[in-house]
């Protein structure tokens, strides 16, 4: 296989845009995804922006590995048959996606308030999907938000997931800093928490995140009943009460054993 897919670029077209070498090829494809027709390498130039050197390049290198093909007057670039395949398999792996988030909606339908979906990262708990209510007045915390480990509910479920031991070295290398009054800032209450939470599998945020908001989380499981995430619905305390936050319990219990079923199989 030819390495000019991975190759340094001239110091010309390093310098001219400073986009990564692989990043090219993506917009490359993503340009040809989007038209309707053939583009030709003038085309593909004006539509992303490269040096017409390395978009000439990069076409002649995509036609030799199978993921374009010439359009019938040989000037233009469609894609072929591994372009094709591609695309088509990252169609078929979205199912998970959207299997989701029917269940998060209907779960947000059921409650009348937002629900998220949540997972764990480097930076914190990280929303990865999202139903907000149809109030209004609502909390914004949009797809992609970091929110801390310690102040919410989606990430005490995440820790409370955790081997006993696990648990008390992750919370330990946490900086339990403050974002409310109530907020946990101090190992020996958070753990005891954890828990709690542990056995009685949900976890509450009654405002230790932002002032006024309260949350209930329970966790989310795949079939070797692994944590792979977090199901969390949240709202204001003008609409919501910690004590009907609870009593939501069983509706988010539910909606975590349909996504066990539909996705996390």
């Amino acid at each position: 296989m030819p390495d000019s897919l991975n190759q340094p670029e001239s110091d010309e077209a390093q310098s001219s845009g400073r986009i990564p070498t692989n990043m090219r090829t993506l917009l490359l494809l993503e340009a040809l995804g989007r038209s309707s027709k053939a583009m030709t390498p003038t085309e593909l130039n004006a539509s992303i922006g490269l040096p017409k050197q390395t978009v000439h390049r990069l076409c002649a290198t995509l036609e030799a590995e199978g993921f374009l093909i010439r359009d019938v007057d040989g000037k233009g670039f469609r894609a072929a048959r591994r372009a094709r395949m591609l695309g088509a398999g990252l169609l078929h792996a979205s199912w998970a996606n959207i299997a989701r988030h029917q269940v998060i909606d209907r779960l947000a339908q059921e409650t009348g308030e937002t629900v998220n979906f949540v997972v764990p990262e480097d930076d914190g708990m990280r929303y990865l999907d999202r139903v907000d209510t149809s109030w209004s007045f609502r909390i914004q915390l949009p797809v992609g938000t970091a929110v801390p480990f310690h102040a919410t509910a989606s990430g005490k479920v995440f820790m409370a997931s955790l081997p006993p031991k696990a648990r008390t070295a992750f919370v330990a290398a946490l900086n339990l800093k403050p974002m409310t009054k109530a907020t946990h800032t101090y190992p020996e209450t958070l753990l005891a928490e954890l828990k709690q939470i542990a056995k009685q599998g949900y976890a509450e945020d009654n405002e230790e995140f932002h002032d006024d908001m309260v949350a209930i989380a329970v966790a989310v499981r795949d079939a070797r009943d692994r944590y792979v995430g977090s199901l969390a619905v949240h709202g204001p305390i003008q609409r919501m009460s910690i004590e009907q936050a609870r009593a939501m319990r069983p509706l988010l219990q539910r909606a975590a054993e349909r996504l066990r079923e539909a996705v996390f199989i």
